[in-house]
């Protein structure tokens, strides 16, 4: 059985399951058409979520690294990265929702 995303995404996904069928598509698809590892994609992902200021999305993509191995550090460094191009509140910000997802 397949767990139940939490939030307004898990809301969207059993209210307009089509949508998210297609969407989870895209995500695949985008996923598959290059070189980059799951390690990496992930990693990416997070750093588009930070410079979004998408708390949320932080969220999620950290709790999916912590789930598939990415070590905090390497997570934590991310946030550290954000510094100089998105500056320091941002990179601060992200930091903090990254410590919201515990262990």
């Amino acid at each position: 059985m397949t767990k139940p995303m939490p939030g307004a995404a898990g809301d969207l996904a059993e209210e307009y399951p089509d949508v998210w069928k297609a969407y989870a598509a895209l995500g695949k698809s985008s996923a598959d058409c290059g070189p980059l590892t799951p390690r990496e994609r992930r990693l990416v992902k997070l750093a588009l979520a930070i410079g979004a200021g998408s708390e949320g999305a932080v969220h999620s993509h950290t709790r999916r690294a912590r789930s598939e191995g990415i070590e905090p550090a390497a997570i934590t460094q991310v946030a550290m990265l954000a510094i100089g191009p998105l500056g320091l509140p941002r990179a601060v910000a992200a930091k903090t929702w990254i410590e919201d997802i515990e262990d």
